[in-house]
């Protein structure tokens, strides 16, 4: 609780500190969070959805244990945010503060190390664990929260919370040199993560058609290979409603949410 407390205050000088109250375009652009986040947060269809997600990835491991022929060691890849941990509190924060993301807020979040477990998260790495199958967290947090993200991890139980098996970002948001970090040493048996580019980076710059038509080709690849998580909230498809471009102005983002709308 005196985390918590903490936080608010946190936050509340930070928006103070911008030195400027909330925009119209930047409060709408907080308040269309609200249903993403009411669903991630209450919906029972969430549950369900990450405890079939990682039901999924036991079956994928089970089965390549059975079916690969290799002598190298073996892993599972997940990303962090979204994917094993619970950082909805701070896109509620952001709501109620009619604010959008920033690096300073966010990390004022994660310094807490107060997210929960994802429903199915913790169970699934144990049960590779179980299987003798090492795991592995490649997050783009900045590499100057790894103090806390072990921390965080620790604290609910997470196994591998250390360290040398956790890959946070240095300089660039493509995960693709840490993942071969692993795949260089170990056979990787299923990533699991709340993006695309959780799996591969050639899912990162999508096209008109918000990178569709990439999924459709290689769609019994990722089944194969890559668990799927829901996120409503934000991540990459996101960028793709902004062509790619995050710099475009709040005014610019709620014109194009409403203008990718199919009707």
């Amino acid at each position: 609780m005196k985390k918590q407390i903490l936080f608010t205050l946190l936050i509340a000088v930070s928006f103070s500190c911008f030195g400027q109250s909330k925009t119209s375009e930047k409060a709408q652009m907080s308040d269309q969070l609200t249903m993403s986040v009411l669903w991630y947060q209450q919906s029972a269809e969430m549950r369900q959805a990450y405890y079939q997600a990682y039901n999924y990835a036991k079956m994928l491991v089970d089965n390549k244990l059975e079916t690969i022929k290799t002598k190298r060691p073996t892993a599972v890849i997940l990303d962090i945010d979204e994917t094993v941990l619970d950082n909805s509190p701070y896109e509620v924060l952001l709501i109620d503060s009619g604010w959008t993301y920033n690096n300073k807020t966010w990390k004022q979040w994660t310094d807490q190390a107060r997210a929960e477990a994802l429903p199915g998260a913790l169970d699934f790495v144990k049960y590779a664990k179980d299987k003798g199958v090492e795991v592995f967290y490649i997050s783009n947090r900045n590499v100057d929260e790894l103090e806390a993200t072990v921390e965080n991890l620790k604290a609910i139980g997470f196994p591998n919370a250390e360290e040398k098996f956790i890959q946070l970002k240095e300089e660039t948001s493509d995960k693709t040199e840490r993942r071969k970090n692993v795949t260089d040493r170990y056979e990787v048996l299923v990533y699991v993560g709340d993006n695309l580019t959780d799996y591969s980076e050639a899912f990162g710059d999508r096209e008109a058609d918000m990178g569709k038509k990439l999924v459709d080709e290689k769609r019994h690849e990722l089944l194969n290979n890559f668990v799927m998580l829901p996120n409503p909230m934000y991540g990459e498809w996101e960028k793709a409603i902004y062509d790619n471009d995050y710099s475009k102005s709040d005014s610019m983002k709620l014109e194009l949410r409403k203008e990718k709308l199919i009707r």
